[in-house]
């Protein structure tokens, strides 16, 4: 069973059907969406501010999710796979973005709708990605628009997550 722990007084907020893989850790202010997949040796700490997932989105393994003090909270929508080792800080990711494997996204940066953030990449301070972009390096730069094949390929990558998450819940990994 995931760790689930107030702060302050705070529990987080799980919606209905999510999978947590039982060594995540969920702390605090941190309200979840339903159908979203949380997996193994994920941290998110929501203590000194808060941080919202939304639906059918895909944390993978490693991944860190923080906030900021100063008016930091992190945001993440719907439709999101997040690659495994990232770490993911008092920023924005926007409906059906994609952040590759091992991945940086700091404080009050934003990646928008339909985005990809390539493997290794850091995305640095205040930094705004708009929609329908693919970007990776370090320091991050833009690397061409999303064409309808990796458009599809992040719209895959959701479902299939969701869907692989719900072997798990009813453990269906076992047979």
């Amino acid at each position: 069973m995931a760790i689930i722990l107030p702060y302050r007084g705070i529990m987080p907020k799980i919606g209905k059907n999510v999978f947590l893989a039982e060594n995540a850790v969920i702390i605090g202010d941190v309200e979840i969406g339903e159908n979203t997949n949380i997996w193994y040796n994920v941290v998110i700490r929501g203590d000194v501010n808060f941080i919202k997932i939304g639906s059918c989105t895909n944390i993978q393994d490693g991944t860190v999710i923080h906030v900021g003090r100063d008016n930091g909270p992190t945001l993440i929508g719907d439709n999101i796979t997040i690659g495994h080792m990232c770490l993911i800080h008092a920023c924005t990711l926007k409906n059906n973005s994609f952040i590759g494997m091992h991945s940086t996204i700091l404080d009050y940066a934003v990646i928008g709708e339909y985005s990809l953030v390539g493997a290794k990449s850091l995305v640095t301070m205040k930094k705004n990605i708009p929609d329908m972009e693919m970007w990776y390096g370090n320091p991050i730069q833009k690397q061409k628009n999303i064409d309808e094949k990796t458009k599809k390929m992040i719209d895959d990558s959701a479902t299939h997550y969701c869907k692989l998450a719900d072997t798990y819940l009813k453990g269906d990994f076992c047979k």
